[in-house]
């Protein structure tokens, strides 16, 4: 069982989830960039819409918050290494979720995947932002899963 962390200050939120996935990081980094396939192994995600490649902007719909569309755009991509999406307007208020893929010896790979929320407006949003780490876990545990295949 992996277990996502909370930090919390003021002015900043973040959520971080590792796995050591039994797999390739070609095999793992295949699944996190194909958008038309990933909620097929993701329970986390209703629908991707865009290309997740860099500077391309996405329409991302969760389970989570089913009325809303989340549009980050890909500011980061090092092929089987690590990616980032970000949303949002700084100093106000950004989330930056970053994605990393680390060799863990042979044949297996570190995943993590943290997300950092910031701003000056964050103090206000905290209370109704959801606990992101139960959603965390099932995203390591689904991405494991389809990776381990």
């Amino acid at each position: 069982m992996t277990t996502a962390t909370k930090t919390a200050t003021a002015f900043r939120l973040t959520y971080r989830v590792e796995r050591e996935i039994k797999a390739p990081a070609a095999r793992i980094w295949a699944l996190l960039t194909d958008a038309k396939k990933f909620p097929a192994w993701n329970s986390t995600v209703t629908s991707i819409e865009g290309e997740i490649a860099l500077g391309q902007k996405l329409g991302i719909k969760v389970p989570l918050d089913p009325k809303r569309t989340f549009h980050p755009k890909v500011t980061k991509m090092v092929a089987n290494e690590a990616m980032e999406w970000a949303d949002g307007f700084a100093p106000m208020f950004r989330g930056v979720r970053t994605f990393t893929l680390t060799p863990a010896g042979a044949s297996a790979t570190k995943f993590t995947m943290e997300e950092t929320f910031s701003g000056l407006m964050l103090p206000m949003i905290k209370g109704s932002l959801p606990d992101f780490a139960p959603a965390f876990e099932t995203y390591a545990a689904d991405l494991a899963r389809a990776a381990e295949k």
